[in-house]
């Protein structure tokens, strides 16, 4: 009622709304992978790591530019950068063994592994699961693959 009686009072509403809606759409929200120290540290070539896995079957071509196929696992860059070679075990034993890490994505960070699958029903199947990692190449260098069989004797 006060309102709606005097002009001033409803410029002044009509001001104090804009300048709020201003100040909240030009609000800045923090974000953890923006602040340092909160990215989640590098794995080393040879480390058993845990990770959680899903699987996909979506998508014709990867990040990288190759075609989606059995073998390749999608994981964040800042973890497992393109290229990097993983074995994969605590997963069923049609799935488990070695995957290339040729795509990314929106929601793969941190610590989590996508993995293609051709059939749709098997990746719904397959759900979401703790499986551990053993990093056998750490992005396209070859000089960063874990040798298989030391041939040093002492």
């Amino acid at each position: 009622m006060l309102l709606s009686r005097s002009l001033r009072r409803k410029l002044l509403a009509t001001v104090l709304g804009s300048v709020g809606f201003l100040l909240l759409y030009e609000a800045t929200v923090m974000d953890s992978r923006g602040v340092p120290g909160a990215q989640p540290p590098a794995v080393a070539t040879g480390s058993r790591v845990q990770f959680i896995a899903t699987a996909y079957c979506k998508g014709q071509t990867t990040a990288s530019g190759v075609a989606a196929q059995n073998g390749v696992a999608a994981a964040d860059p800042q973890m497992l950068p393109e290229g990097s070679v993983v074995r994969l075990e605590g997963v069923p034993e049609r799935h488990r063994g070695i995957y290339t890490v040729l795509d990314t994505g929106p929601k793969v960070v941190g610590r989590h592994l996508d993995l293609y699958i051709w059939s749709c029903n098997e990746a719904l199947t397959f759900g979401r699961r703790a499986v551990t990692v053993t990093v056998l190449r750490l992005g396209w260098k070859p000089n960063d693959a874990v040798p298989a069989v030391s041939l040093r004797q002492d």
